[in-house]
C-alpha cells in the first residue's frame, strides 16, 4: 500500500472516530438514528389517567345532558340506548350483585374500581371506529352519563378532573391491589433437592367449572 494511500486510510478513521466520539459527547445515549422525540411528539402519546386519584387527566368538563347527545352519536349503536349493550357488544350498565353468580355482568358500575379509569379507556379507545377522535370535554360528557345511567352520580353532575376521582365505585374495596400468592410454591435448593421423578400432578383445574363456558348470542348464553 502506498505512502498516500495509508495517510488517507489514517485520515478516514480518524475523522470517523472523532465523529462518533463528538456525538456521544454531546448526547448520552444517542447514536445518530432517528430523532429526538419533541415535546409535543412526547404528549401526543402521554394520554394516561390514573385510575386511583385521576392524575393525567387534562383539565375540561363535562355533564350529564351533554353526555347523553354524545352518546347516542357516538355509543349506542353498539352499547345500547341505555348502555344495554347490543348484540355481543358489553353492556355498560346493570350487574349489581351479580359478581358472584355463574355469569355475572362486568359492567362499568358492578365491577370497575375507579371512574377516571372510564375516562381514560373511553379516550383512548372509543368510538371503536375512530377511537381517541373526541374531545377531552365530549369524553368527560360521556363518562359522567355513563356513571349516571348506573346511579352513580346525579343527573346535575358535571366531570372534571377534580370532580371525578372523588367518585366512589361500588366495587372498589373489593380488589386486591397485592397478590398474597407466592411466586412459586417451590421452594429453592442448591443441593438435595427433589427428584423431578417423584414430583406428581395432584390437582387441576379440570372440572373444576372454573371458567364458565358459553356458546350462543350474548342474551342466551348460558354456563354449561
Amino acid at each position: 500500500m502506498s505512502s498516500s494511500v495509508k495517510h488517507l486510510a489514517l485520515l478516514c478513521a480518524g475523522m470517523v472516530i472523532a465523529a462518533g466520539t463528538f456525538a456521544y459527547g454531546a448526547e448520552p445515549g444517542y447514536y445518530g438514528y432517528g430523532e429526538r422525540a419533541t415535546p409535543e411528539q412526547i404528549a401526543g402519546w402521554d394520554i394516561d389517567a390514573r385510575g386511583e386519584d385521576g392524575v393525567g387527566l387534562p383539565a375540561g368538563r363535562g355533564g350529564v345532558i351533554r353526555g347523553a347527545e354524545v352518546y347516542a352519536e357516538q355509543c349506542a349503536a353498539c352499547h345500547g340506548t341505555f348502555g344495554e349493550g347490543e348484540g355481543r357488544f358489553p353492556k355498560l350498565v346493570g350487574g349489581a350483585g351479580t359478581l358472584r353468580d355463574d355469569r355475572p355482568e362486568l359492567t362499568v358500575g358492578s365491577y370497575w374500581p375507579f371512574a377516571p379509569t372510564l375516562w381514560d379507556y373511553i379516550n383512548r379507545a372509543m368510538p371503536m371506529a375512530a377511537p381517541h377522535t373526541l374531545s377531552a370535554d365530549d369524553v368527560y360528557a360521556l363518562t359522567a352519563y355513563i356513571l349516571n345511567l348506573n346511579d352513580l352520580v346525579p343527573s346535575e353532575f358535571v366531570a372534571d378532573r377534580e370532580g371525578l376521582p372523588k367518585v366512589k365505585m361500588p366495587n372498589r374495596d373489593n380488589f386486591l391491589w397485592t397478590d398474597p400468592r407466592p411466586d412459586t410454591a417451590a421452594k429453592p435448593c442448591m443441593s438435595a433437592c427433589v427428584d423431578p421423578a417423584s414430583v406428581k400432578i395432584v390437582s387441576t383445574a379440570e372440572g373444576k367449572n372454573l371458567t364458565p363456558r358459553t356458546t350462543g348470542p350474548l342474551d342466551t348464553m348460558q354456563a354449561k
